[in-house]
């Protein structure tokens, strides 16, 4: 019997192996296997089976859930943010790139404007948002198949778009820093004296100011030093909570210096110090998104509360960018269940942990090594500090 020579490269399969791998498949057929029909479509991950033969699988798409109470037509108003007209359409906000329907008119299908006027239509059985009413016009006419319009001239600034969420709750936290280290705060010059020998400052006070400043700026902002940021767990310090009070004019350099306060904040005082502005990229758009792995995180400062935080506050998490935190994360916070004693077990009297509770879901805006910043987006309870942060499960 003469041998047949077969590529190393190939594989033997009994036909009723390959069958069942077929029918499991459900997306491939041979004349012989009838295919398994799927209820959607989905986008394909290609896995190589070997060198030459690889086998696409799908895989599901996201669960997008539709509000049953939603608006078929909202016009965008002045005010409104991303977060708030995807609210009124989905149950789950953060997935409006989802249901974005590609515009060929705008640049950036995610950037909206005040009097844009969004419709929410099904195209192939799946959620999509249009934006104006030429394309409403469209997919009316055309009996769910979409038309692409002819491109046309559209300008506007980045600032004429609404926000994703609000720009007031998280904008100076943008421009000046929050979180300093040890080092950091030691070197930085501080207020020492004011001219009237006030201890408590503010606009247009005269102050002088001790410390190395750099003779290149005229400009700086004052921070109060805040408190220690500690990892609840290890007791690590991750840095120091500096807190923006202000904004002070050097007029003449020196030991001390002077200057003139300009712009109060909050109270300034004696002993606060000199920090300059962040220079670093500043986002201008946020797309909240789930992160890929868990998160095992704690709030560990709550901004400008003293017992809890609730919708479009700032709390601090003790997780940043070396714990792969990234700027749009989103996050679910849980309120620590209490103990308590079983009283009614006659043999034991035995303690009862009850469970963690849901308290809201924040998302991070500010990330820095050690810590990040993160605005309270949803609260279904008050917000403490030392409650748990985590991957939000849907």
């Amino acid at each position: 019997m003469n041998k047949v020579n077969t590529p190393k490269s190939s594989i033997i399969v009994p036909l009723f192996l390959l069958s069942g791998l077929l029918t499991i498949i459900g997306g491939c057929s041979t004349s012989e296997t009838r295919p398994v029909a799927m209820a959607e479509p989905a986008e394909p991950v290609t896995i190589a089976k070997t060198e030459t033969s690889p086998i696409a699988i799908p895989v599901p798409k996201k669960e997008i859930r539709v509000k049953a109470s939603h608006p078929r037509q909202y016009t965008v108003k002045k005010g409104d943010t991303l977060w708030d007209i995807s609210g009124l359409f989905l149950r789950d906000p953060w997935y409006w790139p989802e249901i974005w329907q590609d515009n060929s008119q705008i640049e950036n299908p995610h950037l909206i404007f005040p009097g844009d006027v969004l419709t929410l239509v099904y195209v192939n059985g799946r959620p999509t948002m249009l934006v104006n009413d030429a394309q409403h016009r469209a997919i009316a006419s055309g009996n769910g198949n979409v038309k692409r319009l002819s491109p046309t001239v559209r300008t506007s600034s980045l600032k004429a778009s609404i926000p994703t969420i609000p720009g007031d709750a998280i904008r100076q936290f943008l421009t000046r820093p929050r979180v300093v280290t040890k080092e950091q705060l030691a070197a930085a010059p501080h207020i020492v004296a004011s001219q009237d020998k006030h201890l408590i400052l503010g606009t247009g006070s005269r102050v002088y100011i001790s410390g190395e400043i750099d003779k290149e700026r005229v400009r700086f902002a004052i921070f109060n030093p805040g408190d220690e940021l500690r990892d609840p767990v290890s007791n690590e310090l991750l840095g120091y909570e500096a807190k923006y009070a202000g904004d002070v004019h050097i007029t003449a350099y020196g030991e001390p210096a002077s200057g003139d306060i300009t712009y109060a904040e909050r109270e300034i005082l004696i002993g606060d110090r000199l920090l300059h502005e962040d220079r670093s990229k500043r986002e201008n758009q946020y797309f909240p998104h789930v992160p890929d792995k868990d998160v095992d995180a704690q709030i560990i400062s709550l901004y400008d509360a003293l017992f809890g935080v609730a919708q479009y506050q700032i709390v601090v998490i003790n997780k940043g960018e070396r714990d792969g935190i990234e700027i749009g994360h989103l996050l679910a916070t849980f309120t620590k269940g209490d103990t308590v004693r079983d009283r009614h077990d006659t043999r034991s009297n035995k303690k009862v942990q009850l469970p963690n509770e849901r308290s809201g879901l924040v998302m991070v805006f500010k990330t820095f090594d050690r810590v990040s910043y993160a605005l309270t987006m949803e609260s279904e309870r008050v917000i403490h500090k030392n409650d748990a942060v985590q991957k939000p499960k849907f």
